[in-house]
């Protein structure tokens, strides 16, 4: 017979033990790199249950060091990791341009539902530009809308890439973010720091005949503003886009770490990047900053603390001033640790760069968090960063910061929380929740524990041992006789909280 122990369930009091204002909160994110097989998954062609088996552990790893953020590659060029209306199976999933896997499953779907289990968050990374990457090699098995819509792309370097001066690109690429923000349950849509290409020296981008065509006000005498236009357009465009389907669904850029340096604009930071989003780029940052048109800013801030021309701490110094009120996190360049190719900064161990780079990102306030590039790194662990970051500086479970300032969600509490004693001496913490409409309803769940004489305080985060988006939790015996007392918290898509609700245990 099942054995109920917690039996006396109520709402607390949160005025005096709670606030929304003061719990804690830090984005801890980490990107899944599709492209390349960088790291998900590790080689072409595998079995969809080697596929599948790659990524649970690398979602078990980060849910192990408490992250609650995932940034995963879902369209590395013009392909798909998922069942795209308009775009091919991605090689780098089953070997061969628009073969989807076999047995059939839907890796988007299945990746998306399995972090939300874990209780992270699931941000989309694609690109708005890259359409071929090596595109010669591409021949022999081409991807059609490239010969379908030729004078749509153009050829750089070694890449084709979607001519961003054409206004049916902006359309398409809307139609593919709205395929995709109305079909699958993300948490964000995510750009990288990809718009107009990284300059190659002594080749020009080939959009003159575009620019002649399109330019109007522009033509002929600013060709770097009309670019920078056109990217000013697809980003807006795109934020009305996501909002009007989902309101709730965040839309984050990760741009490169400088947007300018100031010795050509006394706004910018005091660097001598070789290229800048605004000069090379064309990605005016600060401009969609102040127009409200995205979420969260993550600036990748890739170099060490003390770089002769872009030390990290100037890079995230001058985005924490010109943030503007739009949440700011910032990209950490994990990949460099322990390699010896920049500087000796990554290849030290007490305290290592990473977490010289994290103590510096929580003294300043207007910085909320961190993510890492990428996840193959945390496998790898150099220097045992894994065990470091667990320990020291991720020891407990944390929300993501409150998304979307101009609405608010919150959830119905919990109700019929029980705690059974299963038949291996484990015990099973479940509850329900009263269904609410899709804006406000639960998606995840905070629960903490607290020791018999422990006062019951519910902005200390330490006492948070899980976050789940499952309506239960296996506690080990040892959980249960040192704590008397569980609070259980359902949390809305956009990280707001409901009424707590306290059980108390007569063990």
């Amino acid at each position: 017979m099942k054995s109920y122990l917690f039996i006396i369930i109520f709402f607390l009091q949160v005025h005096y033990i709670f606030s929304q204002e003061t719990l804690a909160r830090e984005f801890r994110g980490v990107w899944i790199a599709t492209v390349g097989n960088i790291d998900w998954p590790s080689q072409k062609n595998l079995s969809s249950l080697q596929q599948k088996k790659e990524i649970l552990n690398l979602l078990d790893l980060f849910q192990y060091l408490n992250f609650n953020t995932i940034i995963f590659q879902i369209r590395p060029a013009a392909d798909a990791f998922y069942n795209s209306k308009y775009e091919p199976w991605s090689s780098y999933l089953t070997g061969t341009n628009n073969k989807a896997p076999s047995p059939y499953y839907d890796p988007l779907a299945f990746i998306i539902d399995e972090t939300h289990k874990r209780g992270m968050e699931f941000h989309a990374w694609l690109n708005p530009y890259r359409a071929v990457i090596n595109y010669q090699d591409f021949q022999s098995n081409p991807f059609p809308l490239t010969y379908e819509k030729s004078e749509w792309f153009l050829n750089y370097g070694k890449n084709k890439y979607f001519n961003p001066g054409i206004p049916e690109v902006r359309a398409y690429t809307n139609k593919v973010v709205t395929d995709i923000v109305q079909n699958y349950d993300i948490d964000a849509i995510h750009f990288d720091d990809y718009f107009y290409p990284y300059t190659i020296k002594g080749e020009a981008f080939p959009d003159q005949t575009t620019f002649k065509d399109y330019g109007g006000r522009f033509y002929p005498d600013h060709l770097d503003d009309w670019r920078r236009n056109n990217v000013n357009l697809i980003v807006k465009e795109l934020f009305q886009t996501i909002k009007t389907i989902k309101p709730w669904v965040q839309f984050g850029i990760s741009p490169f770490g400088v947007w300018r340096n100031s010795n050509v604009d006394q706004r910018g930071s005091s660097t001598d990047a070789g290229q800048t989003n605004y000069d090379n780029l064309y990605a005016d940052v600060l401009f969609w900053i102040k127009n409200g048109w995205i979420d969260y800013i993550l600036p990748q801030a890739y170099w060490h603390i003390g770089h002769d021309k872009v030390d990290y701490k100037t890079v995230v110094h001058w985005w924490a001033d010109n943030s503007f009120g739009t949440k700011l996190y910032i990209g950490q360049g994990m990949y460099r640790l322990g390699e010896k190719k920049e500087d000796e900064s990554w290849m030290q161990v007490t305290p290592t760069e990473i977490e010289k780079q994290i103590k510096l990102n929580r003294s300043t306030s207007q910085i909320q968090g961190s993510a890492f590039f990428s996840a193959k790194s945390f496998v790898e662990n150099p220097f045992k960063i894994d065990e470091i970051l667990r320990s020291k500086y991720y020891k407990n479970p944390v929300l993501m910061p409150i998304s979307n300032k101009n609405v608010s969600y919150t959830p119905a509490a919990v109700v019929k929380a029980q705690l059974e004693k299963l038949k291996n001496k484990e015990y099973l913490l479940h509850w329900e929740t009263i269904p609410e409409n899709i804006e406000n309803k639960a998606v995840k769940y905070l629960v903490y524990k607290f020791s018999n004489n422990e006062v019951i305080n519910l902005n200390q985060s330490a006492n948070i041992i899980a976050i789940t988006g499952e309506n239960q939790l296996t506690l080990a015996r040892k959980d249960v006789k040192e704590s008397k007392t569980f609070v259980i918290i359902a949390v809305s898509k956009n990280n707001n909280l409901s009424t707590p609700v306290k059980v108390e245990s007569r063990n």
